[in-house]
């Protein structure tokens, strides 16, 4: 008896994807007026301000799209990464390890070089650069080649150990030539579909060829990124698809699971990307507030004297500080001791940069004082 192929990849007519143009119209003009009017915003603001919402923005996406995948980055890292790749000059850059340079490597490539061609090579260089040592975790893997299956099928799984369930199973390896063949050809040559469509079926269609042993999740994002920013023709990129794609982290895997077992009908995963790249846009104007609130901050305190410590303390709040900031772990972060944190916090107080939080409890917590 003959099984019936529960994955789309396994489709007769595979990959010839269709869609309902009609239901995602509304949307998609939608999405477009948000990404003109955000373009128009930016260019209104000043070159440094553009320069901090980018910063900004690929530093989020980085970090979010590293995330949905388990892995947590060190922010400082990452922004000092992205700083000195994109030639900026700011204050407080620390060192970055290879794995963090090596996301953000493939990230500016793919946004800062937007409209030059994919390649296997290029693809195969991102790959390096996402695993510099080899591995993924304690596992040695195929790096800058197509995965090999030696281990058996590529697949989606959950669960307990005994208890798994598989989500989705990729093709075999053995088509992985020709499928990526197809998948890049396409990727050059199609013109006619508007490049927000296109990144949504360009993001579909990778993912669900696997194509390496790990790290086709954060590459399919960057190549997302990559035709959005064409969809904008701006390597300037403000608002950030991985952060939202991370804050509705399950319902991206409901709907790939869904769409990854259906037929080649592909509305619904569609108007879903269209749906979180809609949130994605409305979501910039809070970046973009906090942005333009640090720079009347800097414009406040221009003629304020910092000590070195004081103002590597005040960056990290002003760039989004997690928890609560005490005055011990104010020494930690400034490597100095509780007396000495003590009087730099009671001085920034005297000078209305920061104040004490209204909430009570057994520390005494501050924030950046923003009443100019």
């Amino acid at each position: 008896m003959r099984r019936i192929s529960p994955y789309i990849h396994q489709n007769n007519h595979w990959p010839n994807f269709t869609w309902n143009n009609d239901e995602l119209q509304l949307l998609l003009g939608a999405v477009r007026n948000l990404q003109g009017k955000l373009m128009g915003k930016m260019e209104a603001i000043g070159f440094n301000l553009k320069s901090e919402a980018v910063l900004q923005t690929l530093t989020l996406d980085v970090l979010k799209s590293t995330e949905i995948e388990g892995e947590i980055l060190n922010a400082d890292q990452v922004r000092s990464s992205i700083a000195r790749k994109l030639g900026m000059d700011i204050s407080g850059l620390v060192p970055s390890d290879r794995n963090t340079d090596g996301m953000v490597d493939m990230m500016i490539d793919a946004t800062q070089k937007f409209t030059d061609k994919l390649s296997k090579k290029r693809l195969f260089s991102w790959h390096a650069a996402l695993f510099p040592l080899g591995k993924s975790g304690m596992y040695e893997i195929n790096v800058a080649k197509w995965r090999t299956d030696s281990t058996g099928p590529m697949q989606v799984i959950s669960g307990a150990m005994g208890k798994e369930k598989v989500h989705f199973e990729a093709p075999h390896s053995d088509l992985l030539e020709p499928e990526m063949r197809a998948f890049i050809t396409w990727f050059n040559t199609e013109k006619k579909l508007d490049p927000v469509i296109k990144a949504a079926v360009a993001h579909l269609w990778f993912i669900t060829i696997h194509p390496f042993d790990d790290g086709n999740g954060r590459i399919a994002r960057t190549l997302t990124d990559m035709l959005l920013a064409r969809s904008d023709e701006s390597a300037q990129r403000f608002y950030s698809m991985s952060a939202q794609i991370r804050k509705e982290r399950k319902q991206y895997y409901d709907i790939l699971e869904k769409t990854q077992k259906g037929n080649l009908n592909i509305t619904e995963w569609l108007n879903w990307f269209l749906n979180c790249l809609h949130n994605s846009l409305k979501n910039t104007d809070e970046v973009l507030g906090k942005i333009l609130l640090k720079s009347k901050f800097w414009k406040r305190h221009e003629t304020t004297i910092f000590n070195k410590r004081q103002l590597q303390i005040v960056n990290k709040l002003l760039d989004g500080f997690e928890g609560k900031l005490t005055s011990s772990k104010w020494a930690k972060i400034g490597k100095c001791s509780g007396d000495t944190a003590l009087r730099d916090i009671q001085d920034m107080v005297t000078k209305g940069v920061l104040k004490k939080e209204n909430a009570g409890g057994r520390s005494t917590n501050y924030e950046i004082n923003f009443n100019f």
